[in-house]
C-alpha cells in the first residue's frame, strides 16, 4: 500500500506546537525520549506482535505471553537498559503477565515490609529473576475486607517455624496474578497466631514450587482459576488458586520490618511505625492513576482519529458526507473524554510528587499528612479507574459498528482495563474510606484542628456554606477561581449535609451505614475537586511551546464544565449554583467544543503512541482504515478454507435434504 496520510489535512489545522505538547504529556523531554525509544524497540520486534492475540486459544495465548516476557528480559539485558527504560519497555509490550506482579507487587512488598537483612537476602534473587514472585492476599471468600482473611500462620516454637494453612475452602488464595502457573514464591498474607493468640494479618515469604522442576512443593495445591472476560485481554495472565496443607516455613520468612515474632514465640512491635505500610499503598495506587490516563488516552486516540475518517450523512448534492467528528453529539460525548485523559495525566503527575513528599516525611517520623494522602490516593484511584472503564466503552460506541470488531482494539482494551475498578481496593469501598476521612475532618473542625493538603478548603467552611456563585454571562465560567469555588462549595456542602444527617442517627455507625449512598456522592465531589484544581494549577505553570497553554486551558475548562453539567443536580441542590448559571455553563461548554475541534487530531497525536501500541485498525496514524479492515478480515482462521469445516456433515445434507430424521 502506498503511504498516504489521510489525516494530513486535520493535522494542518492545529493551532499549537504538537512536539511541545508531547513533552508536556510525557512530563519532561527526558521522559518523552525514553518512551519514544522504548516504544520503537517494541514495535519493530516481531516477537512482540499482538494482532493475532484475540484469535488464540488460552494455552497458545499463555505460552505466547511467556515467550514475550522472556524475550523482553533478554532485550533488557542485551540493551543494558536502566530501570526506567526497562519498565517503559515492559509497558509498551502491553500484555498482562506474571512480570507485572513480580515487579509491581512482590518487590514493593519486600522493600516496604522486609527488614534490611531480609532485603539483602531476597532482593538480589528477585532482581535477577532467579525467583519469580507474586502477591497472595485475596481469597475466595474475602477481597476488600483484608481483616477477614482466613489463611493462618501458626508459630511452632519447637521447630522455630510458621505453619501456613488453609482451614476452609473460602480461605483458598484466589485471583493473584502470576500464581496459577509461573511464580516460584509468594508474599502470602495470613493471620499470625502465636502463644494461642491471633495477631491479625501479616505477610510471609513462602516458596511454592521447586526451583529444579517447577513442581508444587509438598502441602501445596495450586492452579489457574479459568478463562476471564474478553478475547485475549487478561487471559494472558495466570490468575491462580492456592491452598496450603500445614506448610512449614522458617521463622525469618515472616516480613518483619514492622513487627516480629521472637525465637520464644513472643509477638513484638518494632519501633518502625505501622504507617510505613501505607507508603506502599500510596505508591501502588499512584501508579494505577497514571495507568488510567494511559488507557483512557489510548481509547480516545482511536475514537478521535476514526471519527475524523468516518463520514456519514449530510451530503445533499453528491459531495462528501460529513465527518462524524463534526457532529455536536459526537463532540459532546468525545471531547470531555479527551479532556479527562489530560486531567488524569496531570493529577497522576501530582500524585507522584505527593508520594515523594509523604516518603520524605515518613523518614523524618512526620505522619501528619499521611491520613490525608492515603484518602486522597484511595479516592483518586476509585474515581479515575471508574471513569476510564466507562470511557473506553463509550469510545467503542463512538466508533459505531466497527468498534465492535476485535481489530478496532477497543474490546480488548476494555476487557484488560475493567478489573482496575476492583483490584487494589474495590472502587465503592475506597470511596467510603474517603467519606469516613471527610466526616472525621468535618467533626475535628469544631476542636480547632486545621485540615491539611487536599482538605485545606474545609477551613473556609463558613464562607463556602454561604457563598453564591457570581456568574452572569457564559464566559464568566472561564474564570478559574469561579470554577474552583463552585466545586469547593459543592464538596463542602455535600460533606456537611452528610455529617449533620449522621449526627441525627442513634449512633454514628448506623448513620454512616444508612447514608452510604450520599457519602459516595460527597467523596466523589471531593475527588473531582482535587482533579479540577490540579488541572488548573498545571495550566498556570510556565508551559513552553506555541499555543500549548491555550489548548490546555480549553481542555481544563471542558473537563470542569462537563463535570458541572453532569452533576448539575449536586450543584443546584446544594444551592451553590442557580439553574440559570447551570444553563450558562452548558452554553460555554458548546463554545469550547467548537474551539477544540480543529485541534482534536493534534491533541491525540501528542500522546505519541505507535500504531503497534494502539493495536487498532481504526486508530492508525495514517487513517488508512478501510483497506486495512478489509485485509484484517481475511486473516481470520475461519477464512483459512473457502468451504467451512462441517459443510459435508451439516450443511450439504440440509441443502440436499438427506438428514436422517430420528423416528419418534
Amino acid at each position: 500500500m502506498e503511504e498516504v496520510d489521510h489525516l494530513a489535512q486535520e493535522r494542518s489545522r492545529a493551532e499549537f506546537d504538537v512536539e511541545a505538547m508531547k513533552v508536556v504529556w510525557a512530563g519532561s523531554k527526558h521522559a518523552l525520549d525514553v518512551a519514544d525509544r522504548m516504544a520503537r524497540v517494541v514495535a519493530s520486534d516481531p516477537v512482540f506482535r499482538k494482532d493475532n492475540r484475540t484469535m488464540l486459544g488460552r494455552k497458545e495465548l499463555f505460552k505466547n505471553t511467556l515467550r514475550k516476557a522472556a524475550h523482553a528480559w533478554k532485550r533488557i539485558n542485551e540493551l543494558r537498559l536502566t530501570e526506567e527504560e526497562a519498565s517503559m519497555l515492559r509497558f509498551f509490550v502491553d500484555e498482562p503477565s506474571y512480570v507485572d506482579l513480580h515487579w509491581g507487587m512482590f518487590v514493593p512488598a519486600i522493600k516496604g515490609q522486609g527488614t534490611d537483612e531480609q532485603q539483602q537476602k531476597w532482593i538480589p534473587l528477585v532482581y535477577k529473576l532467579q525467583i519469580i514472585g507474586c502477591y497472595a492476599q485475596t481469597e475466595l471468600g474475602h477481597g476488600s475486607n483484608v481483616q477477614g482473611l482466613e489463611t493462618t500462620a501458626t508459630f511452632d516454637p519447637k521447630t522455630d517455624e510458621f505453619v501456613i494453612h488453609s482451614p476452609t475452602l473460602t480461605s483458598s488464595k484466589w485471583w493473584p496474578g502470576g500464581l496459577g502457573k509461573v511464580s516460584t514464591h509468594a508474599v502470602v498474607y495470613a493471620r499470625l497466631i502465636t502463644e494461642g493468640k491471633d495477631y491479625g494479618i501479616h505477610g510471609f515469604i513462602v516458596q511454592l514450587r521447586s526451583l529444579d522442576d517447577h513442581s508444587p512443593l509438598p502441602g501445596i495445591t495450586i492452579g489457574d482459576i479459568g478463562t476471564k472476560f474478553g478475547n485475549g485481554a487478561y487471559n494472558t495472565m495466570d490468575n491462580g488458586v492456592l491452598r496450603f496443607d500445614h506448610v512449614r516455613i522458617p521463622r525469618d520468612q515472616m516480613l518483619m520490618r514492622v513487627s516480629q515474632v521472637t525465637r520464644e514465640g513472643k509477638f513484638v512491635q518494632s519501633d518502625v511505625p505501622r504507617q510505613l505500610l501505607y507508603g506502599t499503598m500510596v505508591y501502588v495506587r499512584q501508579t494505577i492513576v497514571s495507568d488510567a490516563s494511559k488507557a483512557l488516552s489510548r481509547a480516545v486516540c482511536i475514537a478521535v482519529r476514526y471519527s475524523a475518517i468516518r463520514r456519514q450523512f449530510g451530503s445533499q448534492d453528491g459531495g462528501p458526507e460529513t465527518q462524524v467528528l463534526d457532529y455536536k453529539t459526537q463532540q459532546s460525548r468525545l471531547f470531555p473524554l479527551l479532556a479527562s485523559a489530560y486531567a488524569f495525566r496531570f493529577v497522576g503527575e501530582w500524585l507522584k510528587w505527593l508520594y515523594t513528599d509523604v516518603t520524605q516525611r515518613l523518614q523524618a517520623n512526620d505522619f501528619s499528612t499521611l491520613p490525608e494522602a492515603h484518602a486522597c490516593t484511595a479516592g483518586l484511584k476509585s474515581v479515575t479507574t471508574s471513569a476510564t472503564a466507562d470511557a473506553i466503552e463509550e469510545c467503542r460506541k463512538l466508533c459505531g459498528g466497527h468498534g465492535y470488531l476485535c481489530s478496532s482494539g477497543l474490546p480488548e482494551l476494555f476487557a484488560v482495563y475493567v478489573p482496575a475498578c476492583t483490584y487494589e481496593g474495590d472502587n465503592v469501598v475506597l470511596l467510603l474510606q474517603v467519606a469516613r476521612f471527610l466526616m472525621k475532618t468535618v467533626s475535628q473542625l469544631a476542636s480547632g484542628k486545621q485540615p491539611v493538603g487536599t482538605t485545606a478548603y474545609f477551613s473556609k467552611i463558613q464562607h463556602l456554606t454561604q457563598c453564591k456563585c457570581d456568574v452572569t454571562r457564559a464566559d464568566d465560567w472561564l474564570n478559574p477561581s469561579t470554577i474552583v469555588e463552585a466545586f469547593e462549595a459543592r464538596a463542602v456542602r455535600l460533606a456537611v449535609n452528610c455529617a449533620q444527617n449522621i449526627s441525627k442517627a442513634s449512633n454514628p455507625e448506623d448513620g454512616f451505614y444508612e447514608l452510604s449512598a450520599d457519602l459516595l456522592e460527597a467523596a466523589t465531589a471531593h475527588c473531582q475537586l482535587i482533579i479540577v484544581s490540579k488541572f488548573i494549577e498545571k495550566v498556570q505553570q510556565d508551559i513552553q511551546g506555541h499555543g500549548v497553554r491555550e489548548q490546555l486551558q480549553i481542555l481544563c475548562n471542558i473537563y470542569a464544565l462537563f463535570l458541572l453539567h453532569k452533576h448539575l443536580g449536586d450543584f443546584l441542590s446544594t444551592g451553590c449554583v442557580t439553574p440559570k448559571q447551570g444553563a450558562l455553563a452548558n452554553e460555554q461548554l458548546r463554545k469550547l467544543y467548537s474551539q477544540l475541534r480543529p485541534n482534536a487530531i493534534a491533541l491525540v497525536d501528542a500522546f505519541n503512541y505507535t500504531d503497534h501500541y494502539l493495536g487498532s485498525v481504526l486508530g492508525r496514524y495514517d487513517g488508512n482504515v478501510y483497506p486495512t479492515l478489509y485485509e484484517e478480515a481475511w486473516k481470520d482462521p475461519l477464512n483459512e478454507s473457502v468451504v467451512p469445516d462441517g459443510y459435508h456433515e451439516y450443511i450439504r445434507p440440509l441443502l440436499k435434504q438427506k438428514l436422517k430424521l430420528s423416528r419418534l
